[in-house]
């Protein structure tokens, strides 16, 4: 095989964006872009000041060596050129191999840890018959088996959590989700037995903070007909709905994927209730107030999901009764580069202001009179015009009648 033919199949991610050379020394930039060190110093020592694939203005020109995409090149170099010329016979005969090894009794925890290491690899780098393979020999079920436990041997207790144990999970975890894209999601309903639900609570109660995101992705997964009987069980859980509401306060990509979670399980009417009981309302608003901060493009899902809440009176009310619940959304109403939080908003204070006056007290108190007529003023589209007149209108005329009758 010629040097063309070779290049063609090193994976996207190994390669570096300046020289589309494999990756030898990896190093990444203040703005999270990877680069090969030779190739990246070349480009700095020329005076450039900016970070060559996203163009930003680098604020820190210091780069870092970034060891996880290096480890994961060495391990993808070491498979063998049947993998990297597309031999499918070796390909299933190999995977078959590390299926054995992580089913194997005698396998050690190390030897798991290097298995699961070269299926993160393998699953990364597209190979339609490669993800068949996967499919084939059932990798998701057993993956699911070694992490929440199979009948015949359960999960380890809590003390037995050390930090070997929970770098497999989170390295398990991370292969699951590697590989429901493209395999069937039934072996997901296994998680309907009680042992394995509770060590799945369990592990959202111990876990790190990286298996506790794992957790809230497979929950997402769950948002689908052939899982509905697991969504609907995980989201009657007080104490997980708990959980998950308080991973919204554990840094910005752990918020998104809680909220994530809530609206899976959010896509049951079933589970409504229990959400709103296990603080839901809370968790959203403190989510969508960050957007006064930073970026958070999971803004209109949060907001979407506590639509769907505010069927019940009881969210109502504690959207009502929070205090910072409001004049959050009124803060939401006039978003100049994001519209679909603009009508999210609208929509949101339409249901509470019409059943409740302190909310339309507290909404004009806010500013909203004047985020509305912003709004309409914008170039936002009909339908969302549509909603802040209307909101106008039920607020004007609300204003009007409430004096009459005291």
């Amino acid at each position: 095989m010629n040097e063309a033919q070779i290049e063609i199949t090193i994976p996207y991610l190994f390669r570096c964006p300046i020289s589309l050379d494999l990756l030898e020394d990896p190093v990444t930039l203040c703005t999270g872009q990877t680069y090969d060190r030779s190739s990246i110093e070349k480009w700095l020592a020329a005076g450039n000041l900016t970070c060559p694939v996203t163009m930003q203005k680098l604020h820190d020109p210091s780069i870092v060596p970034n060891h996880t995409l290096r480890h994961l090149i060495n391990q993808w170099l070491q498979l063998g050129p049947q993998f990297h010329h597309g031999n499918n016979s070796a390909t299933f005969d190999y995977l078959a191999a590390l299926k054995h090894t992580l089913e194997s009794p005698q396998s050690t925890l190390e030897n798991k840890l290097q298995v699961l290491e070269k299926i993160t690899v393998l699953s990364d780098e597209y190979c339609s018959f490669r993800k068949s393979c996967f499919h084939q020999l059932s990798f998701l079920k057993l993956l699911l088996e070694l992490v929440f436990g199979r009948e015949d041997s359960p999960p380890p207790p809590p003390l037995q959590l050390s930090k070997s144990y929970m770098e497999f999970l989170e390295l398990a975890l991370s292969c699951i989700l590697k590989l429901l894209p493209f395999v069937s999601l039934e072996p997901l309903n296994m998680m309907k037995d009680e042992p394995k639900l509770s060590t799945f609570m369990l592990l959202f109660e111990k876990g790190t903070v990286s298996v506790k995101v794992s957790l809230c992705h497979l929950i997402d997964s769950t948002a689908s007909p052939q899982t509905e009987e697991v969504c609907h069980i995980l989201g009657n859980s007080h104490k997980l709905v708990h959980e998950i509401v308080q991973l919204v306060h554990q840094g910005f990509e752990a918020s998104k994927v809680a909220i994530k979670a809530m609206s899976a399980l959010c896509s049951l009417q079933s589970n409504r209730e229990n959400l709103v009981r296990g603080g839901a309302i809370d968790g959203i608003i403190a989510y969508i107030s960050g957007c006064e901060t930073r970026q958070r493009n999971l803004a209109p899902l949060a907001m979407a999901t506590m639509k769907k809440l505010l069927v019940l009176e009881s969210a109502k009310e504690c959207l009502v009764n929070h205090p910072n619940g409001i004049e959050t959304l009124v803060k939401m109403v006039f978003r100049v580069c994001d519209q679909e939080c603009s009508e999210s908003a609208v929509g949101v204070l339409s249901i509470v202001c019409h059943d409740f006056g302190s909310a339309r007290e507290e909404a004009i108190g806010a500013g909203v009179l004047t985020q509305l007529l912003f709004l309409l003023q914008s170039q936002c589209g009909t339908k969302t015009k549509t909603k802040a007149r209307m909101l106008l209108k039920l607020l004007r005329s609300k204003w009007i009648e409430e004096p009459k009758k005291v």
